[in-house]
């Protein structure tokens, strides 16, 4: 399943993963396709088996803070909206830890992992000056290996405090603990605090103040002191980027980063993507870069690759949704870099050339979409595109072996009136495919 991994039309960013049993499910924010703000005021989850990371399931509303979806609010004291959740599982049961904004946030609880949820309490807490009186933006959660619980929030500086794990909902006295990781270098926290166990290993995931990054720091307790790492992932290179939020979780014995990119234009629609990454034995974890896999191992250049897959996209071009089926890239000027990582053209070499065929939606311009491979200058061919025509078409050079794909958008005016195309948008691009 490449990236985005869930179905096209859904939009979960702040993802949090967790393995319960035989399937994998993820936690997250519930963003709106045309929306001037962020989030929703629901949570939503899907999971799928851990056997086949290709096929998820949606279990419907989890929570929610105004009725609807033929259930009531789960919260009478607040309409605001749902941010960044984050489930964990102690002796049979889920606890659901709620950000509600500008309000005091919530534990909820659930015999299955899928919910409903059901409303347990507020936090309750004896902290004079609370960082943010109650709200605890963006919990996430630990529980360790001998039944202690953590919570972990933050927006511009970061916190920890340690629950009763008889109720989960109570902070224990003198637990309560300020800038668990710093705001200065190179930590330079800001947000999207996400805990995780690993060996003897305490992670905390978190968006540094580049915004677009997840970080890491460790430590050999759950209280710290934390030891800045690196980052795992940027949503900004090359993209569209913006905030990001996430976490790492193992599967079947492979790990992967959690994250969400950036569609329409707007940092208040995002999907989640998903990359493999390694841990190393020292503890660190090296940055992996955005692809189009999410799941797989490899795309296959023979089936319909649908634009909106692209994790390269330089100057100017963006993804956006027309409707509930299509979504295309937009904005396509002169000199638009797309792109696609990474492709398995298999071994079966020929000195015939093959066929390269995009869907457009024409935008009344002529010229050339260049295709490379491995960069922007390795071209193997190239194709036309005009005025009043849905196709662009031609052969190109066969290659073999697995290779990033690269298009780009050239202008057909050369003439004295080019200046007067610049910056016109040449076309819209749905998908692409080779043929053999």
């Amino acid at each position: 399943m490449p990236n985005p991994y869930l179905p096209n039309w859904e939009y979960i960013p702040d993802g949090e993963p967790h393995v319960f049993g035989e399937r994998v499910y993820v936690y997250g924010s519930h963003d709106r396709v045309d929306s001037e703000h962020f989030c929703d005021f629901k949570l939503k989850v899907w999971s799928a088996s851990i056997d086949d990371l290709d096929h998820w399931k949606c279990h419907g509303d989890i929570f929610r803070t105004r009725p609807g979806g033929g259930r009531p609010a789960d919260a009478d004291w607040s309409e605001r909206e749902l941010y960044a959740p984050d489930v964990v599982e102690k002796d049979g049961k889920y606890y659901l830890y709620a950000y509600i904004v500008d309000s005091k946030g919530c534990v909820a609880v659930s015999d299955k992992p899928e919910g409903p949820f059901k409303l347990l309490s507020q936090y309750q807490y004896n902290i004079p000056e609370h960082y943010d009186d109650g709200t605890f933006i963006d919990p996430g959660v630990l529980v360790d290996d001998d039944g202690r619980v953590y919570v972990y929030c933050g927006f511009e500086g970061s916190y920890m405090c340690e629950m009763n794990p008889d109720n989960m909902y109570e902070v224990l006295d003198g637990t309560y603990q300020t800038d668990i990781i710093p705001v200065e270098e190179p930590f330079r926290f800001f947000e999207a605090c996400s805990p995780r166990k690993v060996g003897n290993t305490y992670y905390l995931i978190y968006s540094p103040k580049t915004g677009s990054r997840l970080a890491y720091a460790t430590s050999s307790s759950p209280a710290g002191p934390f030891t800045y790492r690196g980052y795992i992932i940027d949503n900004g290179v090359d993209f569209p980027g913006g905030n990001n939020h996430g976490s790492i979780c193992q599967i079947n014995g492979q790990w992967y980063i959690f994250y969400h990119r950036m569609t329409n234009s707007s940092i208040m629609s995002r999907r989640g993507c998903v990359e493999r990454i390694e841990i190393l034995p020292d503890g660190s974890i090296p940055t992996v870069e955005m692809t189009s896999l999410g799941f797989s191992q490899s795309l296959n250049p023979y089936e319909t690759t649908l634009a909106d897959t692209a994790c390269v996209l330089k100057s100017g071009a963006l993804i956006t949704e027309l409707d509930l089926f299509t979504r295309i890239i937009t904005n396509i000027t002169d000199g638009c870099v797309m792109g696609w990582k990474y492709y398995d053209f298999g071994e079966d070499y020929t000195n015939e050339d093959i066929l390269f065929a995009a869907k457009l939606l024409p935008r009344g311009c002529h010229g050339r979409i260049r295709i490379c491979i491995d960069n922007e200058t390795e071209e193997i061919g190239s194709v036309e595109f005009f005025h009043n025509s849905a196709e662009a078409r031609g052969k190109v050079k066969n290659v073999t072996g697995t290779h990033a794909v690269y298009l780009i958008a050239e202008s057909g005016y050369t003439s004295w009136a080019k200046n007067s195309f610049q910056g016109r948008q040449l076309f819209d691009l749905i998908s692409f495919v080779f043929c053999k």
